[in-house]
């Protein structure tokens, strides 16, 4: 039997991301997971992505960047505490460039593998919000891979056409484990339920009527 198509998934321990690793499995690849400290406040989200990558089967390595907060202090409020976290969109909520570092390592990481393609969980709800989620960035920077590796790497979003809500309904299908995910920019022991990323997950499973079995501070 041919061995199967090696794929980097980079896997935040989020919804999005760990639909598209239970997806890339699902199509058939034989995925490797990806997970990154990278000054966040969340970790948590690592711990997330390590059990969502032994559910699905998938070796993980975690990448520690986490002097990187010294660049994002003062930047961006996810690794920034002084920095007020916001319940809708706003300009700290971004992280500089963050996809652009991220799929840089993964890279690297897919030519010592062996891998031909990446993944990450980049999707439609988030495109008019985050420049490096959106389809045209992520194939430029396929160009510039391609460019520096003299490989035919292949960067995807699979969902990156797809509102959030539509990726619950077919992680729901895929069974992925929705319940060990963790979206919140903060590291309380439970979802805050008040940031913005919080918001977006409730308002995901509102809309596709799926119940939420994470737990939050706050009630709706």
């Amino acid at each position: 039997m041919a061995d199967k198509e090696k794929c980097i998934v980079v896997l935040s321990g989020g919804l999005d991301s760990s639909t598209v690793a239970y997806w890339a499995k699902k199509e058939g690849y034989d995925v490797y997971a990806m997970t990154f400290k990278y000054g966040q406040i969340a970790t948590k989200e690592v711990e997330s992505a390590e059990r969502i990558a032994k559910e699905l089967g998938a070796p993980i390595k975690v990448v520690d960047l986490s002097s990187l907060r010294e660049i994002f202090t003062g930047v961006t409020s996810l690794c920034d505490e002084s920095i007020p976290m916001t319940s809708s969109f706003s300009q700290p909520i971004i992280v500089p460039f963050r996809n652009g570092i991220l799929l840089s390592v993964a890279v690297a990481y897919a030519i010592a593998l062996g891998a031909t393609r990446v993944f990450y969980g980049a999707q439609g709800s988030d495109e008019p919000f985050y420049p490096d989620c959106r389809r045209e960035f992520y194939k430029s920077f396929e160009t510039a891979a391609r460019l520096g590796t003299d490989r035919d790497i292949i960067i995807e979003a699979p969902f990156s056409n797809i509102p959030k809500s539509e990726i619950v309904k077919l992680g729901i299908e895929l069974r992925v484990p929705y319940a060990l995910t963790w979206s919140c920019y903060l590291n309380k022991s439970t979802h805050c339920g008040a940031c913005e990323s919080c918001a977006n997950r409730r308002k995901a499973f509102r809309d596709a009527n799926v119940v939420d079995l994470a737990e939050y501070v706050e009630s709706t």
